[in-house]
């Protein structure tokens, strides 16, 4: 069975075009027009080990703020269509994880009720030219579309572009843990029967 999701969104604002496979190698080949975004998915494809393929468009005259939160609404919705019914997943994910200075836990339940807990703390605005608040943009985005809960807890840093790695880094291997398959299940991991 194929685990693959594939997104089109065309808005006055954006032009998304977004493919995912949970089942790949961890490539990524993205273009969003910008930089430090781009930066984020690819270390995502590789930590998450899902096969990521991008190309956007979007009103960068404005800021990044649209393209930004429609790659999230993309990424979640190809997200949860590679899911499918969800049978024989972990469900499940959490990591704590170390980028320099900083530590960041993740934690994901792909139950199919969205909430996002983010207590990140970015000490400056700006990371280049990219607002550093774009991240809870793109995890709100995200969570909300993938139909997940999603938590992320930073515990100390000070690098606000090793925060923001350490959302993504984090993000990316707790979803590879709760997306896994478990070969002890057969079927839909929730005593409901379904998710």
């Amino acid at each position: 069975m194929k685990r693959n999701g594939s997104i089109q969104r065309k808005t006055n604002e954006t032009e998304v075009a977004l493919s995912v496979d949970l089942d790949g190698m961890g490539a990524a080949k993205v273009s969003s027009g910008v930089g430090f975004l781009d930066h984020m998915l690819d270390l995502f494809a590789k930590h998450s080990g899902f096969d990521l393929e991008l190309q956007a468009n979007g009103d960068l005259h404005v800021d990044a703020h649209h393209t930004v939160e429609d790659v999230g609404i993309c990424l979640g919705q190809a997200f949860e269509q590679a899911l499918g019914d969800k049978r024989g997943i972990r469900r499940y994910g959490s990591v704590t994880l170390p980028m320099d200075e900083t530590l960041m836990t993740a934690a994901v339940d792909l139950g199919g009720r969205f909430y996002l807990e983010y207590r990140v703390d970015m000490p400056a605005e700006k990371i280049g030219d990219f607002d550093s608040e774009l991240v809870h943009e793109f995890c709100h985005a995200f969570a909300q579309n993938a139909k997940c809960n999603l938590h992320v807890l930073q515990h100390y840093g000070r690098n606000t572009h090793h925060i923001a790695e350490a959302v993504f880094k984090s993000l990316a291997r707790a979803l590879k843990m709760a997306a896994e398959l478990d070969p002890r299940q057969d079927g839909v991991p929730s005593t409901k029967g379904s998710l």
